[in-house]
């Protein structure tokens, strides 16, 4: 059992609430719902009976909330908008599910959405919903089902699932560098461009090639993809995974500034909560990511 049946109002009390408190009147209430004017003022009544607080104040005609009504129907708009949704995913998708994941915008974008269209093949009964998250969240006050997470395997109160290391290349605007350097330092010769959340990401691919020399600052981004842009129009030397350069080496509006390569400082995983039941779609979710990662 969820909860004592005292706190768990019928569905047509709550619509009929939400409408008056949004409303102001039990008439505009009864004219939206096709319902009378007292039969919205006994849903309202029959509601506050039962959770024995008043939740509107009548004057004349109108309707104001109270402060407890206003935060009430706050959380019974929010609600209804979920029990609407989840509806209209049961009736597309009758013999299936939803996975609502968080991802991260360059992983999304150029590692996992290209291979989505692999797993819609295996599992057209499951529905993947994607929403972008650059930092951990609590998953009990979300919606999501999983995360995509890079770093180490510190996501509190989640399960991690390896996928791949991250490998770095530099790359810069064709014109920039008609032919990779050779020698690492030979890169300090032009400007830099770094990422936010890769502070070191530089000092480590120089240290990992012999280069002991302090690296220069130069442009900070938050994506990889405007860092990869800003490489294009020629503002400098980017650090990219693989994944993120390739589609722009292989349409050549990228070159590789140097044939080296290292390892970034951490790992791609996937991640989703300890304290929730696991369900049939992100167990299928995760066993496809296995086969895509080895």
């Amino acid at each position: 059992m969820i909860a004592p049946r005292r706190f768990l109002p019928s569905t047509s009390a709550l619509i009929a609430f939400e409408a008056a408190a949004r409303l102001g009147t039990a008439t505009a209430a009864g004219a939206e719902l096709s319902l009378s004017q007292s039969a919205i003022s006994r849903q309202i009544k029959t509601l506050e009976e039962q959770l024995d607080v008043q939740l509107m104040r009548r004057e004349g005609r109108l309707l104001y909330l109270t402060p407890v009504g206003k935060d009430y129907a706050d959380k019974v708009r929010t609600i209804l908008s979920q029990l609407a949704s989840a509806s209209v995913h049961a009736r597309a998708n009758p013999e299936g599910g939803t996975l609502n994941l968080a991802i991260l915008p360059a992983f999304g974008m150029h590692w996992l959405a290209p291979r989505l269209s692999d797993f819609a093949a295996t599992h057209p009964e499951i529905t993947v919903n994607l929403s972008t998250r650059l930092s951990p969240f609590d998953f009990r006050t979300t919606r999501f089902d999983a995360a995509i997470h890079f770093g180490r395997t510190d996501w509190v109160g989640a399960f991690h699932m390896a996928l791949m290391s991250e490998t770095v290349v530099p790359v810069c605007a064709p014109e920039m560098l008609p032919e990779p350097a050779q020698d690492a330092k030979d890169i300090l010769d032009h400007p830099l461009l770094h990422l936010d959340t890769r502070p070191r990401g530089w000092a480590r691919w120089f240290k990992d090639h012999g280069v002991t020399q302090d690296v220069p600052p130069g442009m900070i981004f938050d994506q990889f993809s405007t860092m990869a842009q800003a490489a294009m129009h020629g503002l400098g030397v980017a650090l990219l995974p693989t994944f993120v350069a390739e589609p722009y080496l292989n349409n050549r509006q990228l070159a590789r500034a140097a044939r080296h390569t290292n390892d970034s400082i951490g790992t791609y995983y996937l991640v989703w909560p300890q304290d929730r039941t696991e369900g049939a779609p992100l167990k299928a979710f995760r066993s496809w990511l296995g086969t895509q990662t080895g």
